[in-house]
């Protein structure tokens, strides 16, 4: 993914007009810009939701499920799907295409046939563009502008890729009308029907919150609002359409796939408790509970990253150096991984390695004042002055000064003809 085309999202300047499925309305971001918004967030997505289920067999059977429903919708986009690793009992969509469900929804689900109900829901707002919406909205198409003429600059100022983070950010907290949660409900019973499946598997869904929010609400209520007459309205729509012939209720490959999601929820669950030491500054807590992750399950790159980064920091490079390439190798295509790999490499010495690496996690998320800090040490250790400097500069704007590093960054700026 080139950096220029990835922050070209910022260009939603042209009009035109869209249909999806019962309406029709003025459409201010291009279906293209609205693939590529969707597209450039996924990494950000991923992140935010402690990074994507290591079992491929996990990612492919819910992706199967999801292309399934995906055929039978009406806008023809590049529809993906991704399992990530939170607890969190939530799923959320991307504008144009990306559909992720958590680790912590798929193990409170009964069947097949209740996942189908979760990613058609999902689908639902997609070809109901309600995220382009909220982006026209939001944002402005002036001030789009203004940003995009900006980062298509050859260098992007730290504003402009903070403003990157803020729309992040914003939509994965966007809260839907109940409105357009009845529009999404109306596709997914739609979606269902013509993929073959049991429509009421969302309904079922449905009361499995209901009973949960009494006692630790779910995450997906906090954006997806639930009340009773909701639920009272997909049933009426069902009893009305008198779903009939053999649908689709459950199959043993849910069954088998939630086993591998049991059988890893231990590591994962002291993974958790690593990141909450970590949180309390507990830096040797933490460290226990990261070792046990990977102990438990060695393809938990999440800890096994978390491990790496302080392992390094406390002058332990050598292990730090193996566990950053083993996360590496299980799961390549994430910021975490690269990021780690580019530090440890970076305190190894190995600076062209860290260059290479911090510059894969700079183009995965871009707006993170690290990655450039480091990369600007990198760069300075490589002799190539210009490169440290540009990195520096875009660190502090990022940090607003206010990182460990700050001062060093200053220092060196100053040192280096930059200031």
């Amino acid at each position: 993914m080139k950096l220029k085309g990835f922050f070209a999202l910022f260009l939603v300047f042209l009009l035109g007009c869209a249909t999806a499925g019962n309406g029709t309305f003025l459409n201010l971001l291009p279906e293209s810009k609205e693939i590529e918004i969707g597209k450039s967030y996924i990494p950000y997505s991923i992140e935010e939701f402690d990074g994507l289920y290591p079992d491929k067999r996990v990612q492919e059977y819910v992706r199967s499920v999801g292309m399934t429903l995906a055929k039978h919708a009406e806008r023809r986009l590049p529809y993906e799907f991704f399992v990530v690793n939170s607890s969190q009992v939530n799923a959320f969509a991307l504008p144009g295409g990306p559909v992720f469900i958590t680790r912590g929804l798929l193990l409170k689900l009964n069947s097949e046939g209740e996942l189908a109900g979760v990613l058609a829901h999902e689908l639902g707002h997609i070809n109901a563009r309600h995220h382009a919406k909220f982006l026209e909205k939001q944002f402005g198409i002036s001030l789009l502008l203004n940003i995009g003429a900006i980062l298509l600059a050859d260098k992007p100022y730290g504003q402009a890729l903070l403003q990157f983070g803020q729309i992040g950010g914003s939509l994965l907290a966007l809260k839907f009308s109940r409105d357009q949660e009845r529009e999404a409900d109306a596709y997914a019973v739609k979606y269902t029907l013509r993929s073959g499946y049991d429509p009421y598997g969302i309904v079922r869904v449905f009361y499995t919150f209901k009973s949960m929010e009494r006692s630790r609400p779910p995450e997906w209520l906090s954006t997806h609002p639930l009340p009773e007459t909701r639920i009272r309205e997909v049933e009426a729509e069902l009893n009305r359409i008198k779903p009939s012939g053999a649908l689709i209720t459950d199959t043993e490959d849910f069954h088998q796939i939630k086993a591998l999601l049991e059988k890893t929820k231990p590591s994962f669950d002291e993974y958790e408790k690593g990141r909450r030491a970590l949180r309390n500054k507990d830096s040797a807590g933490a460290m226990a509970h990261f070792k046990r992750a990977v102990e438990l399950y060695p393809d938990n790159y999440q800890a096994r990253a978390y491990l790496a980064y302080l392992l390094a920091r406390s002058g332990d490079l050598s292990s730090a150096d193996l566990h950053a390439r083993k996360a590496l190798e299980t799961q390549g295509e994430v910021f975490l991984t690269n990021f780690v790999y580019g530090y440890v490499s970076f305190l190894g010495g190995n600076y062209g390695q860290a260059v290479k690496s911090l510059e894969r996690a700079k183009r995965l998320i871009p707006d993170y004042a690290d990655t450039y800090y480091y990369l600007g040490r990198s760069y300075e250790a490589h002799g190539d002055i210009k490169q440290a400097v540009e990195h520096y500069r875009i660190a502090l704007e990022l940090s607003r000064g206010k990182a460990e590093w700050s001062s060093d960054a200053r220092e060196r700026l100053r040192r280096l003809g930059g200031l």
